[in-house]
C-alpha cells in the first residue's frame, strides 16, 4: 500500500482548518501546535486532539522542557540552558564526553549535536548561539551530559488528567549504519521491542509521563494530545532525552499499524478530557520501518530527482510505503522534495520477517543518490532468533 494523500501537493490544505467541518481534528506536525492551531480551533468549539501552544512548549523549547522536568522530578541528563557563549562553554568543559548540544527551538529533528570531541562541541555551541546553524531557534542552547544505553520511544495518549501508553518502539537517529554520522529526524524504527516488558512500561508511565502531566496541570496547562517520550535506558535506569508533543516519525508508522483498538474513539475520548477505560490493544505481529532519504541529507538534501518503483514496493499486503518529502513534476512523476522521502514499512509475525519484507520493498525503489540504513532492527531480529 502507498499512503500519504495527494503526493503532488504534500503541504497543500483544501481550506484553512478553521473553515473545515469535522467531528475530530488531530493536529500532528509540531510547528502548527507550537503556533497555537489547537487553541484557535478549540476557541471555535471544535473537538481537537493536540496540545495548545502552552503545552507544545515541551517540544518548542528544550530549555522550558528541561525546567519542567526538574520541577516534576523526572530523571534526565545533567544539563544547563544558555544564551551566553562563555557560560555555555564553561559548563560544557565540566562534562565528560560524549558532549550533547541542542538547539532550544524547533529544528526538524536535526538540532541535536553529539560528539566525543570537546573542540567540535565548542564550535557547535558558538555556531548555534551566533545564529549560524539554526537562526533564532538556536540562540539558546541546552548543553547536557551524554548518556549511554539503548534508546526507547514511548507514545502516550493524554486527556489532561490521565494518560495511556501505546506500544513501545525503538528508532534510529543517526544517518549511517552502526549509529554513525549526524543526527537526523529518524532513519527507521521497529515495534515491538523485545527487551521491553510490561514492568518497564509501568515505570515509564509512573516516573515520567504521569509526573509530567501533573507538572503541566500545576502550571494551568490542560494537555490533551500525544506525549512522546524519548528515553535512554542507562545503567542507572531510564532517563528522558526529550519530549515531543505529537505522534513521532518514524515511530508512529510502526506503532499505529499494530493497533487493534479504535484509534478515532481513543483520540476523541482524550480530546473530550475523558479517556476510554479500556487499554489500547495491539497485535503481536511486528512492524519495521526503513526511511529512504535524499543524497546530502541531513546537512544539505539534494531534491528534484524522479522516484521509481513506489507502486511496486507497496503492492504487497506485507508492506506499506508512506510518502513524506515528495512532490510531482510537470509530467506527473513522483520526485524528491525533502530530506526524508519515504517511510517503507514491512509487517510480519516476527521482527525478522517484518525486516526482510521492509528491505525487499526498499529494493524496488530507486532514485539517484538514494540513501538508507541497512541495519534497522538487525540487533532486535538477532536477539529474537536466539531467544
Amino acid at each position: 500500500m502507498v499512503s500519504g494523500g495527494n503526493a503532488g501537493t504534500p503541504n497543500a490544505v483544501a481550506a484553512p482548518p478553521e473553515e473545515l467541518d469535522g467531528d475530530l481534528f488531530v493536529i500532528s506536525p509540531e510547528a502548527p501546535l507550537v503556533a497555537g492551531m489547537a487553541d484557535r480551533l478549540r476557541a471555535q468549539g471544535k473537538r481537537v486532539y493536540g496540545p495548545g501552544a502552552d503545552g507544545a512548549q515541551l517540544e518548542g523549547s528544550k530549555a522550558w522542557m528541561k525546567e519542567l522536568l526538574v520541577d516534576a522530578g523526572v530523571p534526565t541528563a545533567r544539563h544547563g540552558a544558555f544564551d551566553d557563549a562563555e557560560q555555555a562553554l564553561a559548563f560544557l568543559r565540566t562534562l565528560p564526553p560524549p558532549y550533547v548540544v541542542k538547539t532550544d527551538g524547533l529544528a526538524a529533528g536535526k538540532g541535536v549535536f553529539v560528539t566525543e570531541s570537546l573542540i567540535e562541541a565548542e564550535d557547535d555551541v558558538k555556531a548555534k548561539l551566533a545564529g549560524a546553524s539554526f537562526g533564532d531557534a538556536g540562540r539558546t542552547v541546552v548543553v547536557e551530559e551524554g548518556l549511554t544505553g539503548p534508546e526507547l520511544s514511548m507514545l502516550a495518549v493524554c486527556d489532561g488528567r490521565r494518560a495511556v501508553p501505546l506500544a513501545p518502539s525503538q528508532d534510529f537517529k543517526r544517518i549511517h549504519d552502526g549509529d554513525e554520522g549526524p543526527n537526523t529526524g529518524g532513519m527507521g524504527a521497529y515495534s515491538p521491542v523485545p527487551m521491553v516488558r510490561d514492568e518497564l512500561v509501568d515505570v515509564v508511565m509512573d516516573a515520567f509521563v504521569e509526573p509530567t502531566l501533573a507538572a503541566l496541570k500545576a502550571r494551568g496547562i490542560d494537555y490533551r494530545g500525544t506525549l512522546y517520550a524519548g528515553l535512554m535506558l542507562t545503567p542507572d535506569g531510564p532517563k528522558l532525552l526529550e519530549y515531543n508533543c505529537r505522534f513521532g516519525d518514524p515511530e508512529t508508522q510502526v506503532v499505529l499499524p499494530r493497533l487493534r483498538s479504535d484509534l478515532v474513539e481513543l483520540l476523541a475520548s482524550a480530546a473530550d478530557g475523558h479517556l476510554c477505560d479500556d487499554a489500547p490493544r495491539f497485535v503481536d505481529d511486528a512492524a519495521v520501518c526503513v526511511v529512504v532519504a535524499t543524497p546530502g541529507y541531513p546537512e544539505a538534501p539534494r531534491t528534484g530527482a524522479v522516484i521509481d518503483g513506489v507502486d511496486d514496493a507497496g503492492a504487497s499486503e506485507d508492506a506499506t510505503v508512506f510518502c513524506a518529502g515528495v512532490d510531482r513534476d510537470r509530467d506527473g512523476r513522483l520526485v524528491t522534495a525533502g530530506g526524508r522521502v519515504l517511510d517503507v514499512v514491512g509487517f510480519g509475525p516476527t521482527i525478522d520477517a517484518a525486516r526482510q519484507r521492509a528491505y525487499a520493498a526498499v529494493q524496488k525503489i530507486s532514485f539517484p543518490g538514494m540513501q538508507f540504513r541497512h541495519d534497522i532492527a538487525a540487533a532486535a531480529a538477532k536477539e529474537e532468533r536466539h531467544r
